[in-house]
Parts: C-alpha cells; sequence; structure tokens
C-alpha cells in the first residue's frame, strides 16, 4: 500500500530530519524553544485536525491508518508532542533526547516497514508483530542514536563512549520489545516508544 510506505517514510524522515538542525541553533537560552516552534505548531495542528475544527483531506489521509480524523489525536499528537518535548525540554546535549527521537522515527518507522516486508515468522505473544520487524526497529533504533552522538559531537555538544554506545543499545532493544508488546497496539506505539526510552534512558544514558 503505498500512502501506508509514505505514511512510515513521513514518520521516519521528519524526525531524523529535524534533529540535523539543532547543531546550526544558537547556543542562546531561547533556541531550544526557537526550535520547538515547529513541532509545537504541529501539535495545535493535530489538534485542531483532530477534532474536526480544521479540514484537509490530504493530511488526514497521509498521517492516518483509516483515514479518520479523530486517529490524529492519538499517534500523530503523541509523535509531534515527543518531539516537542525532546527539544525544548531535553535539548541537544541530552542524550535521551537522541535516543526517544531514533526509536520513535527511524526505529518504529524501520519496524512497520521491514515488517510488512519480510514479517512472515510472527512472535510468540503477539501474532500482529514479527521477529523481522522488531530486530529492525533495535537496530535502526542503534545506529540512528549513534549515528546522532557522533554527529552532536563533532559539534561538540556532546561526549562520545563506549558506555553511551551501550546505553544506546540497551534503550532501543527495551524499546523494541515494548513495541512488539501488545500493549503498544491497544495504547498507541507513538506513545509506548518514547515513554520506554524515556524512563529506560534515564537509567542508563
Amino acid at each position: 500500500n503505498p500512502w501506508k510506505l509514505n505514511r512510515k517514510l513521513v514518520h521516519i524522515t521528519i524526525g531524523m530530519v529535524f534533529l540535523l538542525f539543532w547543531p546550526l541553533f544558537s547556543s542562546g537560552r531561547y533556541a531550544p524553544f526557537f526550535a520547538a516552534l515547529a513541532p509545537g505548531i504541529n501539535i495545535i495542528r493535530m489538534l485542531l485536525l483532530g477534532l474536526g475544527i480544521m479540514k484537509n483531506e490530504a493530511m488526514v489521509k497521509s498521517m492516518s491508518r483509516s483515514g479518520d480524523h479523530r486517529e490524529l489525536l492519538k499517534g500523530p499528537l503523541y509523535y509531534a508532542t515527543t518531539i516537542t518535548l525532546a527539544t525544548s525540554v531535553l535539548w541537544r546535549t541530552s542524550p535521551i533526547a537522541i535516543a526517544l527521537v531514533c526509536n520513535l522515527c527511524a526505529g518504529d518507522g524501520i519496524a512497520d516497514v521491514v515488517g510488512r516486508r519480510f514479517g512472515k515468522e510472527k512472535l510468540p505473544y503477539n501474532p500482529n508483530k514479527s521477529y523481522a520487524g522488531s530486530i529492525a526497529m533495535a537496530v535502526a533504533g542503534f545506529l540512528a542514536s549513534i549515528g546522532y552522538m557522533h554527529y552532536f559531537h563533532s559539534f561538540g555538544l556532546m561526549e562520545e563512549s563506549w558506555y553511551m554506545t551501550l546505553g544506546f543499545l540497551v534503550v532501543s532493544v527495551a524499546a523494541a520489545l515494548v513495541e512488539s508488546h501488545p500493549i503498544s497496539t491497544d495504547l498507541d506505539d507513538n506513545l509506548t516508544v518514547p515513554l520506554t526510552s524515556f524512563l529506560v534512558g534515564s537509567l542508563v544514558l
């Protein structure tokens, strides 16, 4: 389904591209809030579209599984909120911010794409999820996290270490495990993945 693939590619790229711009902001006190304006405006847009106050069929179709505007009040709203909070509260010296965005965007996005294509072998505790998708999620989230650790380090924003690398691995595996659990389908993986990344990241990063 081209719409599904398109939606996932949007899901992956928005966060990944946004992180690329973080080092380009000034080191001023208000920079994180200024940077958070873009995803923050998206929170408002999701609320207006999701509540039906604003109409935009194409946008609703590109962001929802069913084409129902109310769906924007769940996944897309959690997604925009995660990126806004990661930007305004944690910002670019925080490895937890990297873990949050990388596991939500790269990890969760790739899980869906790979799971649909190669996910023949289903998980014993969740017939809707596959080994291929969950492994791809952990690997993609981890590799993206390492990539951004290195990228931010090159701007002098954070140290890079084997300890942090291992921490990113632990967070990505935890996020993939939670995403594969039926609770993530009931709640929404755009909520459970960032929550797990934040909680585990707070312990190990």
